[in-house]
């Protein structure tokens, strides 16, 4: 009688996403209820990092069910604690805290300062990793002041380029920078638009400039305020902002990486 052998297959980690904030994350809320749904399958939020101390989102990710890692990196505080120090180091430091946390991918999510090339630079492999991001997981939760990492969840080495993108207010090549929604809007009453739109991005060195992965265009309501324009925006933002993490996710694991 033939014997059947059974084969198992260990379970693939989840993907880990780290989410750069600056304000109330409505954006990371909607990454968190994606997560391990088929909207972003395999995926978890595993780190959050905000450049303020009282953003919002910072209590959403500690008040998730199990609760989720945070960390504020601020500006002027890290400045003022390090006096000398440049705005080239204050990016090395946000580097390093992200890359303590082991990512996959990294998305910012409101994060409301444009990265220097020191912080690209240390991401994409190309730079020396600051001494601490060496540690090993255990080492590294101690030094974020974070919970111990589970068993077997976390890569043992980084693996490089690590993708970062961005959630941008516009269609590209349009409204690049800060202020996207207020600009399109004086344009769209000016007679010089009819639409605007939404990108999620690949985060190169030119600012809003990286290679689109899923774009949105938006009609805009004659009569419309400000506001509605916004609202509407932000609607869409929440639903491509998955669809961006799932494009990248799915090319990861094309390639190979684990």
């Amino acid at each position: 009688m033939p014997i059947l052998h059974e084969t198992f297959v260990p379970a693939k980690r989840p993907w880990r996403i780290t989410v750069l904030i600056s304000g109330s994350g409505s954006n990371l809320q909607a990454l968190i209820d994606a997560a391990s749904t088929p909207r972003l399958p395999s995926a978890e939020i595993t780190f959050v990092l905000s450049s303020r101390s009282n953003a919002y989102g910072l209590t959403r990710a500690s008040t998730h069910v199990p609760p989720i890692p945070t960390s504020v990196c601020a500006l002027k505080t890290f400045l003022n604690k390090h006096p000398g120090s440049s705005r080239e180091d204050y990016d090395a430091e946000v580097a390093r805290r992200v890359l303590d946390s082991r990512p996959d991918l990294v998305i910012l999510a409101g994060w409301m300062h444009i990265l220097s090339d020191a912080f690209l630079d240390i991401l994409n492999g190309t730079e020396p990793i600051p001494s601490e991001a060496s540690a090993s997981p255990e080492e590294a939760a101690k030094i974020l002041d974070l919970p111990s990492p589970p068993k077997g969840e976390v890569p043992l080495h980084q693996q490089f380029p690590i993708p970062i993108i961005n959630l941008h207010p516009a269609l590209p090549g349009a409204f690049d920078g800060a202020n996207a929604i207020g600009r399109a809007y004086d344009a769209f009453n000016n007679g010089e638009i009819s639409k605007t739109g939404v990108m999620v991005h690949r985060v190169v060195r030119e600012v809003d400039r990286g290679q689109p992965l899923v774009v949105r265009e938006i009609e805009i309501v004659k009569g419309w305020t400000l506001q509605q324009l916004e609202t509407r925006i932000h609607e869409v933002e929440h639903e491509i902002i998955v669809e961006g993490a799932k494009v990248v996710l799915e090319q990861l694991e094309k390639e190979g990486r684990v």
